[in-house]
C-alpha cells in the first residue's frame, strides 16, 4: 500500500560500476536530512557490468536495489522503479551525479511550496547553477521551443533528471506511456498535462556536466534519436489522441510496470 509524505526516490543506472556507490552515499546524506521517511530505489538497466554489485555495497534498510538482464533505456527503468515505489510523491534523478543532489530537498520543497502535481528541475530556471558546453545550450533551446510550440508545454526544461511527482498523477500517466528512452520525460509531461495535471512547476538545480562523455558523434546519435521520439509522441498527443481514454484498449500493458501488481 502506498504511503503519504514517505518519499520514494528512483535513480536508474547503466554502466555506473565506478561511480554508483559514491552517488548513493551522496544520495542518502542528502534525504536524511529532510523531514519524509524515505526509500531508495536503484535501478540496474542492464547487467552489463559491475553497478549491481557496487550499488549493494551500501548497506541500508532504506536502500533496494533492483534490475534485470537487458538494457531497455531509462525510461523503463524509472518506470520499472516507480512500478516498486511505496512512496507519496515520488521522484527520480539520474545517476553519475551531474545534477547536484541537494535538488531533492528543493524540488520536495516546491512540490509542497505550489501544492504542484509534477515539478521538474530545470536548466533554464533562472536561479538554476550550469556548467554545461554552449553546443548543448544552443541544441537544448531550440529543442524545448519545439516541444513548447507542438507539445503545448509551458515548461522551459523537460529533459533535465530530475523530477517529483505526486502518485496520483503517475497512476494515471503510467500505463499510457511507450518511450523508454530519450523522450520519456517529455512523453510524462505531454501526457499529464492532457489528463489535466497543469500545476506543473519548475525549480533550479545545480548542473556540472561531464565533459569526459561528450564526444560530437555521440551528441549527434542522441539528437537524432531523442528528435523521432519527440515526433512520435508528438504525433500520438495530437493526431492520433492515443493517450486518451478512448483508445485505452490500444495501450500496451506490461505487468513489471504496473503499480497494483508490484505495490502491496
Amino acid at each position: 500500500m502506498a504511503k503519504n509524505n514517505f518519499l520514494s526516490v528512483i535513480v536508474p543506472a547503466y554502466k555506473q560500476e565506478k561511480t554508483i556507490y559514491q552517488d548513493l552515499k551522496r544520495i542518502k546524506d542528502v534525504l536524511d536530512q529532510i523531514r519524509y521517511d524515505y526509500e531508495l530505489i536503484v535501478v540496474v538497466d542492464g547487467q552489463v557490468d559491475d553497478t549491481f554489485k557496487q550499488a549493494r555495497r551500501c548497506h541500508s534498510a532504506k536502500i533496494k536495489v533492483i534490475g534485470y538482464d537487458q538494457n531497455h533505456g531509462k525510461g523503463y527503468a524509472v518506470r520499472y522503479g516507480m512500478a516498486r515505489a511505496q512512496g507519496d510523491p515520488i521522484a527520480f534523478i539520474d545517476a553519475g551525479m551531474e545534477i547536484n543532489p541537494n535538488g531533492i530537498s528543493m524540488i520536495l520543497e516546491h512540490m509542497e511550496w505550489y501544492g504542484a502535481d509534477i515539478i521538474v528541475g530545470s536548466k533554464r530556471h533562472p536561479a538554476s547553477q550550469v556548467n554545461y558546453p554552449w553546443e548543448r545550450k544552443v541544441i537544448s533551446a531550440c529543442y524545448q521551443l519545439f516541444v513548447r510550440t507542438f507539445a503545448g508545454l509551458n515548461v522551459r526544461d523537460t529533459q533535465a533528471g530530475l523530477k517529483i511527482f505526486r502518485r496520483k498523477a503517475l497512476e494515471k500517466v503510467l500505463p499510457r506511456l511507450l518511450v523508454k528512452r530519450y523522450a520519456f520525460d517529455l512523453e510524462m509531461l505531454a501526457v499529464a498535462h492532457r489528463l489535466g495535471f497543469k500545476r506543473i512547476f519548475e525549480a533550479p538545480v545545480k548542473l556540472s556536466y561531464n565533459f569526459e562523455d561528450l564526444t560530437h558523434a555521440g551528441t549527434f546519435r542522441e539528437m537524432k534519436r531523442a528528435l523521432t521520439d519527440t515526433l512520435a509522441v508528438i504525433y500520438r498527443l495530437k493526431i492520433l489522441r492515443y493517450y486518451d481514454d478512448a483508445n485505452r484498449r490500444k495501450w500496451r500493458y506490461d505487468p513489471d510496470l504496473d503499480f497494483r501488481v508490484n505495490v502491496g
